[in-house]
């Protein structure tokens, strides 16, 4: 990564939205022992939301325990299979590497031809996803480095939400 790359990304509100994703995930992590059912999140610079039907004492349990890992070294907590980075990263590979194939045909009978090509290519696309995703996390969506951070107050919004809030 270039001096610039990294100076963009430690960026104040760009450096705690990463921290607080890094944050959210080792929380998912934490929660993933002790619940079953669809879970995510979202963050921000601020602190992130959890999607899932947890009680909030779970909630301050899990991103205390998390924070606590990582600030520990558990570097590898801020991955998540699930992550929106990882989804995103295989849409696009596969979408352009499929519409590359597509791009420059004029006729239905052409793209016809093409179509079995295009699918291979958004499977090569799909695989080459599989290690892109989790190296964006690692090295640009994320920062598992917590700094200073604390986690301030966790808010239940309603059923099945909670608001981490961080600073």
């Amino acid at each position: 990564m270039t001096y610039n790359q990294s100076m963009i990304l430690d960026l104040p509100f760009i450096l705690e939205t990463r921290r607080n994703h890094a944050l959210e995930h080792a929380t998912l992590h934490m929660l993933a022992h002790t619940h079953r059912g669809n879970m995510g999140g979202h963050s921000n610079p601020t602190g992130f939301f959890l999607f899932g039907d947890f009680s909030t004492p779970d909630v301050w349990a899990a991103a205390t325990e998390a924070l606590e890992r990582l600030r520990e070294g558990e570097s590898g907590l801020a991955i998540h299979a699930g992550c929106g980075t990882n989804m995103a990263t295989t849409a696009l590979l596969a979408g352009t590497l499929s519409w590359s194939v597509l791009r420059g045909a004029k006729s239905t009978l052409t793209k016809l031809l093409l179509l079995p090509i295009a699918v291979a290519m958004a499977v090569v696309g799909v695989l080459l996803a599989r290690p892109l995703g989790p190296w964006l996390q690692k090295y640009i969506t994320t920062e598992a480095n917590m700094g200073n951070m604390q986690i301030i107050d966790i808010i239940p919004i309603r059923k099945g939400l909670h608001r981490v809030i961080t600073k």
